[in-house]
């Protein structure tokens, strides 16, 4: 559940903290107070679009951070496990959305820098908003069929559909690939036959090309190679006095004055060594004398193989022989795939028939689990939100079997009917807003327990009913607020006084501007809230006596 929350630099706001409390919290607030600018700070938290014209001085950045306690959170561990996060010993984890100065926003989790998708992973296991605009998910199928999918308790049923979903796909893939392949490539094969003949005629060999440049480089400057290569073998061991000669007769001077002088044998040992050395080099640069040869012929032949290499390169847009052999080696495998086609293009169908009768074996299972989930959520959903004001309410979950799909076979339909002798529709065409919201809350309670969210925050769904539905209302989100931690930003004051923990959204000008604020209510604070949600003023003796009753009246008024 949410800690605390802390807003700065957004809208109207410079700087607000409040600290959420267990079970039922209620935000209430005169129009325009800043109540939806709140709800569009903590969205961002949850992984929504940075729009910078929000931030209030743009010279500074906006921080966003809600501090949540995650030891309830379903799944969390392997979020992160999976990026690669680190949870607090004590359970709490700190979500953090900056906005800064040039149009960039960082995220964070437990100070730790993510991406928005990480970050949105993590908090979309924590929070849920269900705000006005949400109430036309309702309508939507893929809605629809993840309620069901919550109360089925089939996820390890999905997760088995999935994997065999994704097999058959892929079989399906390698089967269309080789018959595209092999009706394209029947017009092509004497060409692919041609090419590879081309590049079969050359012998290719790694590396040569590059030894072809060296030879050719080195025969090309023969002349100019040779002369210095004589010219260093020279002095080195050729002349008639060179190096070699003249280090072995001085190491012999060297050793005729050991009796004489004590240094002389190591200093005639070391001759020898450099007379080793230069022998060595010597022996080198005379090897590398035998090899360069000025021969027009053999530079004419390498010339003629490094043109056929550059020829073929520039006309398969390749850069090297390895890259030629490597594109000889791919065309003789398309060739013996055409060659043995027809058969690899059967077992490769067979194999896709194969996995598309397992997927449909799990996905008529998984849509066994659905059609009885689905007749037990109707039943729920008739009995939860007839009292809200709709007592003729009537409904039905539709099965439409389509193609396999990511989620199986089914296309499912919510269809209501509000009055008596009418026929269940979708509910596009046949509820109005207030009744929209009423089944959105209901549909909510019912699979809340499945959710296993820590924390969901209603966004005014009360709109448009009043009396006892208000009340009603009320007892539904108090009886989800027994179970996790609820935020219900309301107008009405049936349901203000339900809450654990009430919050006054104000604002308030100063000399230059002006700011949203929010404070948590004391008990005489929330009697004057309430009594102006009744009257319109907050020491109106009757709306004060009315607000008393409403608080007194409230089992669940035990103030943190």
């Amino acid at each position: 559940m949410i800690k605390s929350l802390r807003i700065s630099n957004y809208a109207l706001i410079s700087q607000i903290e409040i600290e959420l409390c267990r079970g039922l919290n209620i935000i209430t607030g005169e129009t325009g107070a800043g109540k939806s600018v709140m709800l569009g700070a903590l969205g961002l938290l949850l992984g929504g679009r940075a729009d910078m014209r929000v931030v209030r001085d743009s010279s500074r950045k906006s921080v966003i951070e809600a501090v949540a306690d995650i030891s309830d959170a379903a799944g969390i561990d392997a979020v992160f496990e999976e990026n690669g996060l680190d949870k607090a010993a004590d359970s709490m984890c700190i979500l953090r959305r900056e906005l800064l100065p040039g149009g960039r926003s960082r995220a964070f989790v437990n100070d730790t820098p993510v991406t928005l998708q990480v970050l949105k992973a993590v908090s979309l296991r924590l929070i849920d908003i269900h705000s006005q605009h949400q109430n036309l998910l309702l309508a939507d199928s893929a809605y629809q069929l993840s309620v069901i999918d919550s109360l089925a308790d089939n996820a390890e049923l999905r997760a088995r559909y999935s994997e065999a979903y994704a097999a058959y796909r892929r079989a399906l893939k390698a089967y269309t690939d080789m018959r595209d392949l092999l009706l394209r490539s029947a017009s092509d094969a004497e060409y692919l036959k041609f090419q590879l003949e081309q590049l079969d005629e050359m012998h290719l060999e790694p590396g040569e090309q590059a030894t072809l440049e060296q030879e050719r480089d080195m025969m090309a400057n023969a002349t100019s190679i040779k002369q210095h290569l004589q010219g260093a073998l020279g002095p080195l061991a050729d002349d008639t006095v060179n190096a070699i000669s003249a280090l072995a007769e001085a190491a012999v001077h060297c050793r005729a004055l050991g009796d004489m002088l004590e240094d002389a044998e190591a200093l005639a040992a070391r001759l020898d060594s450099a007379r080793i050395e230069v022998q060595d080099v010597a022996e080198n640069l005379s090897e590398l004398d035998s090899r360069v040869q000025a021969d027009p012929a053999l530079l004419d032949a390498i010339e003629e193989r490094l043109g056929k290499l550059y020829s073929l390169e520039v006309k398969h847009h390749v850069d090297t022989v390895e890259q030629l052999i490597e594109l000889r080696d791919s065309l003789r495998a398309k060739l013996a795939a055409l060659d043995g086609g027809e058969d690899s293009l059967a077992a490769l169908e067979l194999a896709a028939r194969k996995a598309k009768k397992e997927a449909m074996l799990l996905a008529r299972e998984l849509s066994d689990t659905r059609r009885a989930a689905a007749q037990d959520f109707a039943e729920q959903l008739t009995l939860r939100a007839m009292p809200l004001g709709m007592k003729n309410l009537r409904c039905e979950v539709a099965f439409n079997a389509g193609r396999l799909t990511p989620t199986g076979l089914d296309l499912v339909e919510f269809r209501f009917a509000f009055n008596k002798n009418q026929t269940p529709l979708p509910i596009g065409g046949t509820a109005s807003g207030g009744e929209i919201s009423r089944l959105m809350l209901t549909v909510k309670s019912i699979i809340a327990e499945r959710m296993q969210l820590p924390t969901i925050i209603f966004d005014e769904v009360d709109t448009g009913v009043s009396g006892d539905v208000a009340a009603r209302m009320a007892d539904m989100m108090l009886g989800l607020a027994g179970r996790l931690q609820v935020v219900a930003i309301t107008h009405l004051p049936a349901v203000a006084a339900r809450g654990s923990a009430h919050f006054r959204v104000y604002k308030q000008d100063t000399d230059s501007s002006t700011e949203t604020h929010i404070a948590r209510l004391d008990a005489v604070g929330r009697e004057r809230e309430i009594a102006t949600m009744l009257s319109g003023r907050p020491d109106d003796p009757t709306a004060l006596a009315a607000a008393r009753s409403l608080l007194n009246n409230n089992n669940s008024l035990a103030l943190q």
